[in-house]
């Protein structure tokens, strides 16, 4: 149905994506030990002092920034790491046809090691987005019984 010329094409475009893959999932992995120190600071003292200050419009555009990046985090992270995990399996099976264990082995780790790496930074991302929502209602509703 397809020609080998296709097929070499798709294989090459495919095996080009793994590099880029593993990049992005090292980024996200650092983006969420990152978001995991700020919401440190905002837990130990950050939301207090932006109560205090008392801008309303200033905390919720904050929220939303920092929400929107762990949502990133939680959704993105365990996509790489899926698409991690899938590039190498293709050669790696393509080895094991040819008796080529140490090929396979490599592909393997690496497909295994993607996935835990995405997942992690999932998780990160999703208790990272649930936490701050709930400390920026409070903040919120902090700010709104103060001015009424």
């Amino acid at each position: 149905m397809f020609t080998s010329a296709t097929l070499d094409i798709m294989d090459s475009m495919v095996s080009f994506l793994l590099e880029p893959v593993i990049i992005a999932l090292l980024a996200l992995i650092a983006l969420a030990l990152w978001e995991t120190g700020l919401a440190i600071g905002e837990r130990t003292g950050g939301l207090r002092r932006m109560i205090e200050r008392g801008d309303a419009d200033s905390l919720a555009a904050r929220a939303q920034r920092r929400i929107d990046r762990a949502d990133l985090i939680a959704r993105v992270g365990p996509m790489m790491g899926l698409m991690g995990t899938l590039i190498p399996l293709g050669p790696g099976l393509a080895a094991l046809g040819r008796g080529e264990l140490d090929v396979l082995a490599e592909a393997v780790t690496v497909a295994f090691n993607t996935t835990v790496l995405g997942l992690l930074a999932g998780i990160i991302g999703f208790l990272l987005g649930r936490m701050r929502r709930r400390w920026y209602d409070g903040a919120m509703a902090k700010l709104e019984e103060a001015s009424a």
